[in-house]
C-alpha cells in the first residue's frame, strides 16, 4: 500500500468539532472524535474543501515557505496562471513575472507554456485518432486520484501527459542545465499552487518516477509579499511567453476549448466532478470527445490556497487574456521524455473494506444490517458524515452505537422506563 503525504492537516487548536468540515468531505474521509476531527488518510485526496469551509480556520496546508529558494544555487518560479488574476489593476503578466524575480527568484517560467504544450499534444492525439475516447484531462491531481480509487474503468481514457506543472518543471529546468551548467539537484523549480492537491501531487507523483518540482508555495502566502512590488515596477522585464490559450487554463472550460475538440464537456467543483465521473461509468454520456474536469469551482482560480474571490479572478483572467502582453520567444519545445508520463496510472482502491473478497462480502452484511439499528437521519452529530458512514466505522472498530444520539436517547428512555418501573414494583410490594 502506498504511503501517503497528504498537504491538508488539522489545527486541533482551533477545531471546535463543529462537523461541518464532515458533511462537506467528498471522499467521507473525515470524522469527529473526542470533540476533535481527524482525517482518514486512505480517503483523502487533498481537495482543499474543508479548508474552505472551515468556520474556524483549522484546516492548513502543509506547503513550503519562500525560504525554500534559499536552498538552491538557481531557482525558477513557476507561476500557476491562475497566479495573474490574483492582483488588481495588473494586465500585464510581465509586471507579476518581474515582482516574482525582485524577491529573489533567478528565472521565472510560466506554468501557461506548459499548458499550451499539453494542448498541442491533445488536440493532435484527437485529430489522429490515437486515443481512447472521451479523453479526460490529467491536469487536477484531486481528480486524477478520485478516478484511482472510484472510477477504476476510466483509466484508460486518462490522458497520458504529464499535469502542466510537471510539464514546466521538466522544461524549465532543462533550459536552466543547458544556461547555467548546473546539475539539476542545484536548481530549484518552485511551483506557485493554488490548491493543496499539486503539493502532494509533487511530493507523491502520480505517473511519474519523480517530480521536477522542488517546492511549493502558496499563492495566499506569496500574495502580500508580491503586492507592494507591483507598484514599484515602472519598466517590466519581457519574461512572458505563453498566449492567452495557456493561460484559459486558469478557469474552468480553458482547457477543453484549447483541445479544439468537435464536443467537449468541462465540469467543476468535486461534487459536480463525481456526479459527471458516475454518468461516465454508467456509459451515460457519449458525445464529448474531450472532458475537463476541476475539483475547484470555477477551476484553478477557485482553489483553496488562492486570494481573490473566485467570479471576479475569472472575469480579470478574461480580461489579462484579451489584453496584449510583450512576450519573448522560448527556444525549443518539449519532447516526448518531458511531456509524456513515466508510466500508467494504475487503480489503487483507498476504501476495501477488507483485501479478502470473502470478509469484505462478510463485513458488507454487518454493515447492511448496522445501518438499520441507526435512525437513517444522516446528521452528523455522530461525527460521521452518513448513517452508512457510521455503521462502517462501527464494523471496521472505528465507531461505536453510542455516537448515534438516536440510539442514544432510545437507550435512556428505556433506561428510565425500566427505573420508574422499578419505583413502581417497589411501592407496590411494600404496600
Amino acid at each position: 500500500m502506498t504511503r501517503f503525504a497528504h498537504s491538508v492537516k488539522l489545527d486541533k487548536e482551533k477545531c471546535c468539532g463543529c462537523t461541518t468540515c464532515v458533511k462537506h468531505c467528498p471522499t467521507e474521509a473525515i470524522r469527529v472524535r473526542g470533540g476533535k476531527a481527524i482525517i482518514i488518510s486512505e480517503r483523502c485526496i487533498d481537495c482543499g474543501e474543508c479548508i474552505r469551509i472551515c468556520p474556524h480556520h483549522a484546516k492548513k496546508a502543509v506547503v513550503d515557505s519562500l525560504n525554500i529558494i534559499d536552498r538552491f544555487a538557481y531557482t525558477i518560479a513557476l507561476p500557476a496562471p491562475s497566479f495573474y488574476a490574483q492582483f488588481p489593476g495588473v494586465c500585464d503578466r510581465n509586471v507579476v513575472l518581474t515582482a516574482l524575480k525582485r524577491i529573489g527568484f533567478d528565472e521565472v517560467f510560466e506554468v501557461a507554456a506548459g499548458a499550451e504544450a499539453v494542448s498541442r499534444a491533445t488536440m493532435l492525439d484527437l485529430n489522429y485518432e490515437r486515443v481512447e475516447l472521451p479523453v479526460i484531462s490529467c491536469a487536477c491531481p484531486a481528480v486524477v486520484r478520485i478516478i484511482r480509487a472510484r472510477f477504476p474503468s476510466l483509466l484508460p481514457h486518462l490522458l497520458e501527459y504529464r499535469t502542466p506543472m510537471d510539464v514546466s518543471a521538466r522544461w524549465a529546468k532543462k533550459i536552466a542545465m543547458e544556461k547555467t551548467g548546473l546539475p539539476k539537484e542545484k536548481i530549484g523549480c518552485i511551483f506557485i499552487s493554488p490548491c493543496p492537491a499539486k503539493s502532494t501531487s509533487s511530493k507523491m507523483p502520480l505517473g511519474e518516477y519523480e517530480s521536477y518540482v522542488d517546492g511549493v508555495v502558496s499563492m495566499s502566502e506569496l500574495y502580500p509579499v508580491i503586492l507592494p512590488k507591483l507598484k514599484e515596477i515602472k519598466e517590466p522585464e519581457i519574461l512572458a511567453f505563453s498566449t492567452a490559450t495557456g493561460v484559459s487554463w486558469a478557469k474552468s472550460g480553458g482547457e477543453a476549448l484549447a483541445s479544439q475538440a468537435l464536443c467537449n464537456l468541462a465540469a467543476d467543483g468535486i461534487e459536480n466532478v463525481i456526479s459527471v465521473l458516475e454518468a461516465l461509468e454508467d456509459e451515460r454520456i457519449h458525445q464529448p470527445q474531450f472532458i475537463e474536469l476541476n475539483g475547484c469551482i470555477g477551476g484553478c482560480v477557485g482553489g483553496a490556497l488562492t486570494v481573490e474571490n473566485t467570479y471576479i479572478a475569472k472575469s480579470r483572467l478574461v480580461h489579462i487574456m484579451n489584453t496584449s502582453t510583450r512576450t519573448r520567444k522560448l527556444e525549443g519545445v518539449p519532447d516526448d521524455e518531458i511531456m509524456k508520463e513515466d508510466f500508467r496510472i494504475t487503480y489503487e482502491p483507498h476504501m476495501l473494506l477488507d483485501s479478502d473478497m470473502e470478509k469484505a462480502m462478510e463485513k458488507m452484511a454487518r454493515i447492511d444490517e448496522q445501518e438499520k439499528r441507526l435512525s437513517g437521519m444522516d446528521c452528523g452529530a455522530c461525527g460521521a458524515p452518513t448513517c452508512r458512514a457510521l455503521a462502517e466505522d462501527i464494523v471496521n472498530g472505528y465507531g461505536q452505537e453510542d455516537q448515534c444520539i438516536f440510539l442514544m436517547r432510545e437507550k435512556l428512555e428505556k433506561l428510565l422506563a425500566e427505573k420508574e418501573a422499578e419505583k413502581k414494583d417497589g411501592k407496590g410490594t411494600e404496600g
